[in-house]
């Protein structure tokens, strides 16, 4: 049976030059980077050499780097260290409805500790207004906090014109980058970014690994307390293999691999779009990430649709990854207007630089036989 993987916003295949560059850190170059002897510093060099490359694909410089477990952990890091770090002065953090469930949970448990927190509506297409965040700021805001490529929709935020009307009201913004990472165009500087997500295995990285850019002069509580890693930022022994590989995915990723999946995507959305009764989710063109589609089918489950799917060996997702085992509607597709049947009859495919041609050729031959069957056996159409 042919296997066929449509799931890389849930995580991706490691590139081969990545697990290459990561194998001597686990039996050659094991040494613990805060060891002052030279094989502790043999890690360390590796380390520092990694920040250096993260740190140039965003404008920003290394020491504005701080590595993290992961995204949600530094999505964590980055709303409640700013919180902490200035309540009860100021208590107020703007977000949007779309945000991932890491931020939505960590706003709505700051709540219970004093936090006053405003969610955004979205458009249709899953746009934030800046009007709306410009309104919704007061002299109590601490922090703006906006994804950037929805994992969902894979709709592309304007952060430039967010980050400038954040700038001139004197708030931080924040944003979740965690899908858009080496897709689209990403710079601290030129969009007036503040924090940035990023994480490792969303762009052929290893699993476990992510960081938290945070501007120089920022001051944020930290999550962690022990022994002073990450210049007293992160405490905790550094992932040194698993960092030496999220920069080499970072070294590796390229603009023809995003040409590639651009136009994968779209032939995948034409060929979709050509069965009656389906509606694309999220915007199209440059405004949608390169590897992402969401389609809804309306009247039939999308759970049933991955379900056929996957008896041909086609991997999908009904949503993000992280809520694929829960029941609930997607706070996403019910954000930007769809009904609970329309949510529900919703599945999302997720590229990479790996997929084919041929891959998407079969997916859009055996799709349409699928969506007609089960029209056939529901009592809705």
């Amino acid at each position: 049976m042919k296997s066929i993987y449509f799931d890389n916003a849930a995580t991706t295949r490691v590139d081969e030059e990545v697990m290459k560059a990561m194998i001597p850190y686990f039996n050659e170059k094991y040494g613990n980077a805060s060891s002052v002897h030279f094989i502790g510093q043999e890690a360390k060099n590796a380390l520092e050499n990694s920040r250096k490359t993260i740190a140039k694909s965003i404008g920003a410089k290394p020491n504005e780097i701080y590595f993290t477990s992961g995204g949600t952990e530094a999505n964590n890091f980055a709303i409640k260290g700013l919180f902490w770090q200035n309540y009860p002065n100021k208590n107020h953090i703007i977000i949007s409805k779309i945000e991932h469930d890491c931020i939505l949970n960590t706003c709505k448990w700051l709540e219970t500790q004093g936090a006053k927190i405003t969610v955004l509506d979205v458009d249709s297409n899953g746009f934030v207004n800046p009007n709306d965040v410009e309104k919704a700021i007061t002299d109590k805001t601490i922090l703006v906090s906006v994804i950037h490529g929805n994992n969902e929709i894979g709709t592309i935020q304007d952060l430039e014109a967010i980050g400038k009307l954040c700038k001139s009201r004197g708030v931080y913004l924040h944003t979740d980058a965690c899908q858009s990472y080496t897709k689209t165009f990403l710079d601290v500087g030129k969009q007036n970014l503040d924090l940035v997500t990023l994480n490792a295995h969303k762009i052929h990285g290893p699993k476990g690994v992510g960081a938290l850019y945070i501007r120089e002069g920022i001051k944020v509580i930290p999550l962690f307390h022990g022994g002073g890693h990450e210049r007293k930022f992160r405490s905790g022994t550094e992932n040194v293999s698993g960092i030496v590989g999220f920069a080499k995915a970072v070294d590796v990723a390229n603009k023809k691999n995003i040409e590639h999946m651009i136009r994968l995507r779209d032939k995948l959305i034409d060929g979709i779009l050509k069965i009656q009764n389906t509606r694309l989710n999220g915007s199209r063109g440059d405004k949608r990430l390169c590897n992402n589609v969401n389609v809804s089918f309306n009247n039939i489950e999308g759970e049933s649709i991955g379900g056929y799917l996957e008896t041909y060996g086609i991997c999908t997702s009904t949503g993000s990854a992280c809520a694929s085992h829960s029941l609930e509607i997607s706070h996403v597709l019910r954000a930007i207007g769809l009904t609970p049947l329309e949510a529900n009859s919703s599945i999302r495919l997720s590229i990479s630089k790996y997929t084919t041609e041929e891959e998407v050729n079969y997916f859009l031959e055996i799709l349409p036989k699928i969506v007609e069957k089960l029209r056939k056996l529901s009592p809705l159409t």
